[in-house]
């Protein structure tokens, strides 16, 4: 595999608005997509983070440095090319939401997830109308058709994006109710963070750290916060 990287060509990145929102230039050259569209973004504050992304690059283009840029990317070159299909992917998290599903035992497991886990549940069903039913074990639990399509609303009204934020708030946590707690500013980041990792800080409590498994989970976390920050720029 070729481990090629685009050199800096530029020698200042600066934003501009359009009557299709705001884009980034690269000395005089408008940013592109890998696709080769548009970079157009609905925000200054997206337009900004992204020239900052690429003004701190140095010598060679490292996209995993660049958080805010690969989201944009995905908003135009995935999910608008896409977006019937990514919306209803995530709309079925509805039905096999990590909040439904509890341990049997012990019972200091079974209490923590209920914390933590339980008055999110209570808010969907205030707050978006939509009432999940919690199970035992990993076996599928049927959720009432209604309440799926509350939830499924709730993800179709997203733009596009604030959908690729999601796609990733979701996908990292297993949870849409999450993610949507998240979006509404019911929960903080870094909470939803904690609650989507019940299950695995207890094992780490009775098992100890595995370096591997630490490393995999500061990746996770890092993209979740960047998920996030992303949405709340497309704002």
């Amino acid at each position: 595999m070729s481990d090629w990287k685009p050199k800096r060509f530029w020698k200042t990145a600066s934003t501009t608005q359009s009557d299709a929102g705001f884009t980034v230039l690269l000395d005089e050259r408008t940013v592109k997509t890998p696709a080769k569209a548009a970079l157009v973004v609905p925000t200054l504050a997206m337009a900004e983070a992204i020239a900052a992304e690429w003004d701190a690059q140095v010598e060679t283009v490292d996209p995993t440095t660049m958080p805010v840029t690969r989201g944009a990317n995905a908003a135009i070159d995935k999910v608008r090319t896409q977006r019937a299909e990514v919306a209803a992917l995530l709309a079925d998290y509805g039905d096999s939401d990590l909040l439904c599903y509890r341990a049997a035992g012990p019972q200091e497991l079974i209490a923590r997830q209920a914390k933590a886990w339980d008055p999110l549940l209570d808010w969907a069903a205030e707050t978006l109308g939509a009432r999940l039913v919690v199970g035992e074990g990993v076996m599928h639990v049927a959720q009432d058709p209604e309440s799926l399509g509350r939830l499924r609303a709730e993800v179709e009204a997203f733009d596009d994006f604030a959908l690729a934020a999601v796609h990733d708030l979701i996908s990292i946590s297993g949870s849409l109710v999450l993610a949507l707690a998240v979006t509404k500013n019911a929960l903080s980041v870094e909470q939803a963070w904690d609650a989507s990792r019940v299950d695995e800080h207890w094992q780490i409590e009775q098992w100890g750290e595995d370096d591997e498994a630490t490393a995999s989970e500061l990746t996770k976390r890092a993209a979740f916060l960047d998920a996030a920050r992303f949405y709340t720029l497309s704002r």
